[in-house]
This record gives structure tokens, sequence and C-alpha cells, in this order.
């Protein structure tokens, strides 16, 4: 079968929801298509979205930690470790040994979610993967830069070409640093889903996601040539496009700010500006956006209410769907959470999904 797409869920900023995101698309698409098998690689050395799959709360962070102190971890750290030591060209590990479905861990999840899950070894081993990545090349043909940066995007590769009864749709969590790790999560998928916040943050991330991604015209005259963005261009590795900007109001405050309104404007009126003049570094669409507003309509969406309902599913690793009106346990409180809520997040969450 083939791979439907892969999409990073990264913004240049922490705080914007990325995790409970990649958990609410991840967990509702394979609900909404059970004859799809869904990829989670959790990049992010925090590994929340691996903790909310696989059980939220102590639980899924019990897991984590079993995963992790395997003699191999059953992480992302284990596979990167075990391509690392093999070098390059050697076969690549089987991914079986590595992947956990979900399902088994955490009844409550699809039984066609997959997890790579992710480490807090992450950081620590993040020089050595850095190093790998610039050793000097033995023999002309031999490339380590592309080779680390693309070891993701080969396991992806070698799960769907080994699993050919089945499509697959990958979502890969990634940390907001720049990090040797979040460029192998870039470099794994095919498009780019953003959330953004209303703070000015947000506005100034944008910008700077485009020059993480691709570079500066002309390039900075010291460290130009060292960036991510030239080697990219270098080695001609493809960089994944923006598909999708989601206004995120994922929170526990009753309202929206009124500054929220004004601040998601400068936001994007950023990104439309980028647009405007690098229109190749989004998806295409049917019909072209000629102004700001039908850049909106395109490519931005709002998660106007996805709220307490969605912490607190997230937190108990529960489809949004599976819940009902009621009290929940949340770090030793109880939380009431209503019907409309739920069916508000849902109808977010489906929105999203549909523009995949």
């Amino acid at each position: 079968m083939s791979l439907i797409n892969s999409y990073a869920i990264w913004n240049n900023k922490g705080g914007v929801g990325k995790s409970t995101i990649t958990f609410h698309l991840a967990s509702r698409y394979a609900e909404l298509n059970p004859n799809i098998n869904v990829l989670v690689i959790d990049l992010c050395p925090q590994a929340n979205s691996s903790m909310m799959l696989l059980g939220g709360g102590t639980q899924g962070e019990q897991q984590v930690i079993n995963y992790c102190s395997q003699t191999t971890p059953t992480t992302v750290v284990g596979y990167l470790s075990n391509v690392i030591s093999n070098g390059s060209g050697a076969p690549l590990p089987d991914p079986n040994n590595y992947l956990v479905k979900v399902s088994t861990v955490n009844n409550n999840m699809p039984e066609n979610i997959f997890l790579l899950s992710g480490d807090g070894n992450l950081e620590p081993m993040a020089p050595a993967i850095s190093d790998a990545a610039s050793a000097r090349s033995l023999t002309p043909s031999a490339q380590p830069w592309v080779w680390i940066h693309n070891i993701f995007r080969n396991l992806i590769d070698d799960i769907v070409s080994n699993q050919t009864d089945t499509d697959w749709m990958v979502f890969v969590d990634t940390n907001p640093s720049f990090g040797i790790y979040t460029e192998l999560a870039i470099c794994a998928v095919n498009r780019i889903i953003s959330p953004v916040n209303a703070d000015d943050s947000s506005r100034t991330a944008a910008n700077a996601m485009a020059i993480l991604l691709h570079g500066t015209n002309p390039p900075h005259p010291i460290y130009g040539t060292w960036t991510f963005a030239a080697q990219a261009i270098n080695y001609r590795i493809q960089i994944p496009k923006i598909h999708l900007i989601i206004g995120n109001r994922l929170t526990q405050y009753s309202g929206a700010s009124a500054a929220f309104g004004a601040l998601s404007d400068a936001t994007a009126n950023t990104l439309y500006s980028l647009y405007n003049s690098n229109s190749n570094y989004f998806t295409s669409r049917t019909n072209a956006p000629s102004n700001l507003d039908d850049f909106r309509q395109e490519y931005s969406i709002p998660l106007r209410d996805f709220n307490t309902a969605g912490v607190v599913s997230a937190h108990l690793g529960k489809n949004l769907s599976s819940m009902t009106q009621g009290y929940y346990p949340v770090h030793g409180n109880q939380v009431k959470v209503n019907a409309q809520p739920v069916s508000d997040c849902l109808h977010a969450i489906d929105a999203v999904i549909n523009l995949l």
C-alpha cells in the first residue's frame, strides 16, 4: 500500500500545544479511519504525546520510563542508537522491535495506532547525533549529514514498504528548539502543521520558522553556510511544506482574551507576507489565495473550543468521543466536563482532520 502523508506538528515556540494536538489528531484520525495505520513518532524529549497515548497521567509516564529503561530502549533513542552504531549503509533495524501497538498498553485507543515512543535521553544523546552528522566523509559518495538527517524518513519508508496490505498516516511530535533531533523530525515528513497561540511571540516565531527551514537571502556573512537551511540546500534535502496553521486556544481559561484577534491578525499578516514572497514554502491549494482573507480561509483554522474537555481526555489517554458528561480525576482533583464542550472539541479536531 502507500504512505498517505506525513506531518510534523512544529513551531519554533514552546507552549502552543504541539503534543496535545498530536495526541488528538492521531487518536481521532485512527478512530475515523480504522483501515489506515497511524504512526506517531515522538521526537520531543519530554515525551508528552507518548505519555498521553500510553494511558495518560502516571500510567503513561511509567510506561515511557519502562521503555526507556530496557537494555535496548523501545524508543526513538533505541532506534537511533542502533542505526548510528551499525553505520551508514547497514541494513535498517526491524521497526517491529521498536514500535508499540498502543492499544496493547492503553485499551482506550484504537487498534490501528503505532508509536515510536519519546525518550528523555534524546537530549543528552544530541551531541552524539550531531557528531555523526558532521563526520568526515570517508568516500566521495558517503554523505553522513544526509544519512543522519534521513534516519526517520528511511524508517517511515521501511515501515510502509514492508506493510503492503495497509496505508499509513504519520504524525511526528517535535520539540520547539531547533536541535538536531528537531532537524531529523523535519526531514522525516512532507508537511508541517504549525500551532500558534494568542501572543506576540507566535508572530515572531512565524518568521523564525521560515528562516530556520529556508535560510535568509542573502545568507548571514558569518554563519550562513553552517545552518540547517544551507546544508539542506547543499545536499538537496526535501524541506516539508507548511500545510496548516492552527490558531490554538487549548487553555484552561474560560474565554478568549480580547487581544487574541489582533495578535492572530498579526501572525496571519506575517504568514501571508511569507506566502506572497515564497508560495513554494506552502502546500498548494486549488484556489490560490489572492488576499489575506483567502489565505486565512485556505491555510488557517482555529481550535476555538478546544478547552478543558480536550485537556482532560488527553490527560486520561482517552478518545474525545468516549468522553461523557461528568467528573474526571486530574492530578488528584475532580474536574467537571460538560457534554457540549466535548462535542465542540470533536467538531474542532474533525475540522482539522478534514483538511489533512
